[in-house]
């Protein structure tokens, strides 16, 4: 059984969605449409998400079910691991899966996270210091690194 929600969190609508016990993609979308299942894994996910953006919240503990390819899902294992308020870049992810010369590599697999701030892409940086891009909008980046005091 799968499960779909949109929250209309601070950020815009996030559509939440689920399968089985396990949470697949937390997406920016620009409005609210289709049909609305919650279940048990899309209303932890939205309660979560409130936490978060109310400040009360550092760590998410949702079982996580990301979908893509081996490649993908160990640079996303390592997004997870990145510490409330604190950044990586590309290039320190690329060392921390042992794949030192697939800065480039990293980069598209952080652009194609599925699971947005639960995965937390938006702590990933240029190796400048500046904030680079972000699949939901330099703006939502941005706001994301001011709510954790990075920037």
């Amino acid at each position: 059984m799968s499960g779909r929600i949109v929250y209309n969190s601070p950020v815009g609508f996030l559509e939440i969605i689920s399968e089985g016990n396990f949470l697949t993609d937390v997406r920016k979308v620009g409005e609210i449409s289709g049909e609305i299942f919650p279940d048990r894994v899309t209303e932890m996910t939205k309660k979560q998400l409130v936490e978060y953006f109310a400040g009360t919240r550092r760590e998410f503990d949702i079982p996580l079910a990301p979908q893509g390819t081996e490649f993908q899902r160990s640079v996303w294992k390592k997004l997870a691991e990145i510490p409330f308020g604190e950044t990586r870049s590309y290039g320190d992810i690329s060392k921390a899966i042992g794949k030192t010369s697939a800065s480039r590599a990293v980069g598209n697999a952080v652009g194609r996270n599925p699971i947005l701030i639960i995965i937390p892409c938006h702590r990933i940086i240029r190796s400048d210091g500046k904030t680079g891009g972000f699949s939901a909008g330099t703006d939502v980046k941005e706001f994301l690194l001011r709510s954790e005091k990075i920037i």
